[in-house]
């Protein structure tokens, strides 16, 4: 610590930088967040988008608050380990898309999907996906975007097809912190999340939506006048 305090600042400060940037776990993040070039820059967010979304908001293995997010963290740390025993990638954005779309196709069996203007059983999907890659990417990438489906299989056979089919245990739950952490006062709703009203405030809230607060409408307001005058009297 005396040599690095001893180094002149701009100097000591670029090289705590560039070793804080190296080893941080940021870079496994922003792994996940590198888009392809061109189109996929679009395309990649919106896959992620579409499905992921999906998912959380409507699958039922993903009822209780953080259960998505264990399932994010899971599929992210088995491709990370099977491209540093295997594969050696550095970019898995295509790999963690790939995982959320094969849930999602365990989740809508039947269903039909569609990719540019190919439309298509939805069970296709993970192969036309790798497909694509394999034309625009190369052998190399698909490798690499396999793991997503791997990993995600793993999460569905420890998750679902051990348990009901193995008479096993689901050793994947979410963390009770996760759940705390996650387990904010909300009402959930078909598109989305409605939080719940501040105390005081619903009757504020429901007049804000008629234009007349709650405690009667015409009848309050005209009520809240004086007695007035007769026309034509004294």
């Amino acid at each position: 610590m005396e040599m690095f305090w001893a180094a002149p600042p701009v100097t000591r400060t670029i090289a705590a930088a560039m070793l804080g940037s190296s080893i941080l776990i940021w870079r496994l993040v922003s792994s996940f967040l590198i888009t392809g070039p061109q189109l996929d820059i679009i395309l990649d967010p919106f896959f992620l988008y579409r499905y992921g979304s999906s998912l959380e908001r409507d699958s039922t293995r993903f009822q209780s608050p953080g259960d998505f997010l264990v399932y994010v963290v899971f599929v992210a740390v088995v491709i990370i380990l099977t491209n540093a025993i295997y594969f050696g990638g550095f970019i898995f954005t295509k790999a963690l898309i790939l995982a959320v779309a094969y849930t999602y196709t365990q989740e809508n069996r039947g269903q039909k999907a569609t990719i540019y203007v190919l439309t298509f059983p939805i069970k296709w999907l993970p192969l036309v996906m790798l497909l694509i890659t394999f034309v625009m990417g190369g052998p190399r990438s698909t490798m690499v975007q396999v793991t997503g489906l791997l990993a995600a299989h793993l999460y569905e056979f420890l998750t679902r097809i051990y348990p009901t089919y193995g008479g096993g245990r689901n050793y994947i739950q979410t963390p009770n912190f996760v759940r705390r952490w996650f387990a904010t006062r909300t009402n959930t709703r078909s598109y989305g999340t409605a939080y719940a009203a501040r105390s005081g405030g619903a009757d504020a809230g429901r007049g804000s939506s008629t234009g007349f607060s709650s405690g009667g409408g015409l009848s309050a307001l005209w009520n809240s006048r004086g007695s007035g005058r007769r026309l034509g009297g004294d």
